[in-house]
């Protein structure tokens, strides 16, 4: 019997750039297409000097034993997305194969294997029968996903009515309680509140350590990362950069400065999502001069209107520990103004982080205890020096995070 859950042998996927560019009008076009349309499909084929190749991935390879937690980390475009998608067999790998021993169930976006025209209590069989189980092995486990996912009023209304949150708790409960021997989890897990979230990890834990199940788990959250999974995969720019021991793999993520910016930058969703986060530190580059201004500005796109839309962030240290928090609803601010892109900025005129590396943990949400719409995790990377300060001691990063003025006095 084998001994490895999923193995991947040189995988990698191409994609290409680029488009057929014709200025005319639509009338002349589709006058083209009805006179000669083996001539036209034949222009709209051929290969344009414009299209370029794409690797999202490349020659990644590796093994996953079974009742492994594996945590896969990357910057935004690193190939997280489309691993995923290989091995959840959405996609297929332009070079390379993966080999998968067992039942898959995958979450990689909100809504995915569901049939939005059936209610919830359908998807629930639907998704079970996928899996290859019996009506009988679905009953039995029919109450307690009901009761994880908190939608028993809902159960019987088209999916397609959900809002974003009772879509992923629905989605998660049937992936977490239909027993597949293989859970692939992607940071979809952000739309919902945060109770939920720390009751879908707790779940992970449970599905992996306690019942020997594989979880592949893919997440900007370090702390999440660190808790649920020992061993982990850091992509770069399509490219398995390392694997290996999740802590040194952490450090390795948030370390380098080959793949970091100061600007974050996301695509709108069907729910509200934070689009676009830019930094302005007080020395050029990724480096802050601690006690100095900084700034953050934030975009937000509503694809509907939140009445009560709350926008809050946080300063997070290496450590992954929160620094420092700051929510515009503190301020009595909400940030929606309706169907489209918003605009936030928050001004700092004194930043007095200690010396280290910091990220941006950015949220847009209803007021505390709603919905969590999205979370933009890890963005933003900078490092903050002091130039104009000494110390006998050093500024070591572990003594402290948070630095004041003050004036002392003995008497």
């Amino acid at each position: 019997m084998s001994e490895f859950a999923i193995k991947a042998e040189g995988l990698g996927k191409k994609y290409y750039l680029g488009h057929y560019h014709d200025n005319r009008g639509l009338r002349h076009i589709l006058q083209d297409a009805l006179a000669a349309p083996r001539h036209w499909l034949r222009k709209k084929t051929e290969k344009s000097p414009d299209i370029e190749e794409f690797w999202a991935l490349r020659d990644v390879s590796f093994e996953v034993k079974k009742g492994e937690a594996l945590g896969i980390i990357g910057r935004n475009g690193a190939g997280k997305s489309t691993l995923l998608k290989i091995l959840s067999r959405i996609t297929e790998p332009t070079t390379g194969e993966v080999t998968v021993n067992g039942r898959v169930a995958s979450l990689l976006e909100v809504g995915t294997g569901f049939h939005y025209e059936l209610t919830g209590r359908e998807n629930i069989y639907l998704n079970g029968t996928i899996l290859g189980m019996s009506r009988r092995e679905i009953r039995s486990k029919f109450d307690e996903i009901i009761s994880f996912a908190e939608v028993e009023k809902f159960l019987d209304t088209p999916v397609k009515h959900y809002s974003s949150g009772m879509f992923v708790r629905l989605a998660f409960a049937v992936a977490a309680h239909l027993e597949p021997e293989i859970l692939i989890i992607d940071e979809v897990l952000a739309v919902g509140d945060a109770q939920f979230q720390k009751k879908c990890l707790g779940k992970m834990e449970d599905v992996s350590k306690r019942e020997g199940r594989t979880v592949l788990f893919v997440s900007h959250n370090m702390a999440a990362i660190s808790s649920l999974t020992d061993r982990v995969l850091l992509l770069r720019k399509g490219g398995l950069a390392y694997t290996g021991a999740t802590q040194e793999g952490i450090n390795l993520y948030m370390a380098n400065k080959e793949d970091q910016h100061l600007i974050y930058t996301a695509e709108p969703s069907n729910h509200p999502r934070i689009t676009r986060i830019e930094i302005t530190c007080s020395e050029p580059g990724q480096v802050h001069d601690s006690g100095k201004p900084w700034k953050a500005k934030f975009a937000i796109h509503f694809p509907y209107h939140v009445p009560q839309a709350c926008f809050s962030f946080q300063i997070i240290n290496q450590y992954q520990n929160p620094v420092l928090q700051l929510a515009a609803y503190d301020a009595g601010i909400y940030v929606c103004r309706g169907v489209g892109t918003v605009t936030v900025e928050c001004a700092i005129p004194s930043l007095s982080l200690n010396v280290g590396t910091y990220y941006l943990k950015a949220s847009v949400l209803e007021p505390p205890g709603g919905l969590v719409f999205h979370v933009a995790d890890n963005a933003c990377v900078f490092d903050v020096v002091i130039f104009n300060k000494m110390s006998p001691f050093g500024w070591r990063p572990e003594l402290c995070a948070y630095m004041e003025e003050c004036e002392w006095s003995v008497g």
